[in-house]
């Protein structure tokens, strides 16, 4: 390494950047954490927030996002390059530093701030905020690496060692944040929920395919119950480790009896999870797929109708697995509650969707009628 010829008072100058930038970050990611779980931006941390573009409609948030995430790429390979390679340049450090603050890091958090749930969903903005608070949080521990004592960073620092990442990995990962954030530019809002509500119904999938295997598994079950009777009563009867584990980790199997009906109710609930599937696949196709322009500026309000019915798409898959679960305890009384949960949060999804965003009836109108009747009557 060369020996370089750089002094206390220019790193000052360096230091004061470096400290200054972190705080802001640190403003703004309090800021964007906030809004990934809260709609309302009345937080303090909304502040140090650029006011260019707060009181803009015609701004689109992805688009400002898209731009913003760019530029942070940018300015974050320049700096990856001047913190490892001679000469070390405080000055050309503290000017990439100077440009990200004055511009991409505060129109980053500006994109969350003129996210309107009004017209964007509440989802769409909380999803914006926790990709462009990913961008922040990676920034500022890459801005954290900038070397203060006039020397670029030893090789140890920019590969890494296996305690921890370098500032090459720092970079990527910085490089993989700003990417989800400019993604969303070309996905758009419609493509975000139809991407959200599709994971959604792949977990719901999931779910069947499990309690298919559960169901089959028992019934091999039953088959072996005979020779298994017979090796039980020579085994010792005390419980090895293993055995306690294995009672822990395995679904309990449905008895030969069955006095509580689990299998019938295992039936029952399986013909509903995959009626329940068939409702998300029909939403993303004739709702999602044929949403009004986002943001929405009409007197329709489909940012409303919109963020009452992702909290039930979301919550679905959640409380089938909570079903399966019961079904693996053999709970009956765990079982009826969940699935009664399940089948009226569907329902109720459903009625929400029924009607198309103009107008009272169309195809979907007319499927998700049947599709009451069919969450709704008893086998």
């Amino acid at each position: 390494m060369a020996t370089n010829n750089i002094t206390g008072d220019s790193i000052e100058p360096l230091k004061t950047v470096v400290n200054s930038t972190i705080d802001l970050i640190s403003q703004l990611e309090d800021y964007l954490h906030s809004n990934a779980f809260d709609a309302d931006d009345t937080s303090e941390a909304a502040a140090p927030l650029s006011s260019q573009f707060s009181t803009v409609d015609s701004v689109d948030p992805f688009a400002l996002a898209h731009d913003s995430a760019t530029l942070i790429k940018a300015h974050a390979t320049k700096l990856s390059l001047l913190i490892i390679n001679e000469p070390f340049t405080p000055s050309a450090i503290i000017k990439v530093l100077r440009e990200m603050v004055a511009g991409p890091i505060p129109a980053l958090a500006s994109a969350v701030q003129v996210c309107d749930v009004h017209k964007c969903t509440t989802v769409a903005r909380q999803d914006l905020s926790w990709r462009c608070h990913r961008v922040l949080k990676e920034l500022k521990s890459f801005v954290g690496i900038v070397p203060l004592d006039g020397n670029v960073l030893s090789n140890e620092k920019k590969n890494g060692t296996k305690g921890g990442k370098g500032s090459m990995a720092s970079t990527g990962v910085i490089w993989a944040a700003c990417d989800d954030v400019i993604l969303l530019k070309n996905l758009g809002i419609a493509g975000l929920l139809v991407k959200k509500v599709e994971e959604y119904r792949d977990t719901l999938k999931d779910i069947l395919e499990e309690l298919k295997e559960y169901s089959e598994e028992d019934d091999e079950e039953d088959e072996e119950e005979g020779i298994n009777d017979v090796t039980n009563q020579i085994q010792h009867t005390h419980i090895s480790t293993q055995e306690m584990l294995d009672d822990l980790m395995n679904p309990r199997h449905i008895p030969k009896d069955d006095p509580d009906k689990i299998r019938e109710r295992l039936e029952f609930c399986m013909k509903r999870l995959r009626l329940t599937t068939l409702l998300y696949t029909a939403i993303v196709k004739r709702r999602l797929k044929t949403l009004p322009a986002l943001p929405n500026t009409t007197r329709i309000p489909v940012a409303q109708r919109l963020d009452e019915v992702f909290p039930l798409l979301k919550r679905l898959p959640h409380r089938f697995g909570e079903v399966a679960c019961a079904f693996y305890e053999l709970d009956r009384d765990s079982i009826d509650r969940t699935m009664d949960s399940c089948f009226f949060d569907a329902f109720a999804t459903s009625e929400m969707m029924m009607k198309p965003w103009e107008g009272q009836r169309d195809e979907f109108t007319d499927w998700a009628e049947k599709f009451q009747v069919g969450i709704k009557k008893p086998d």
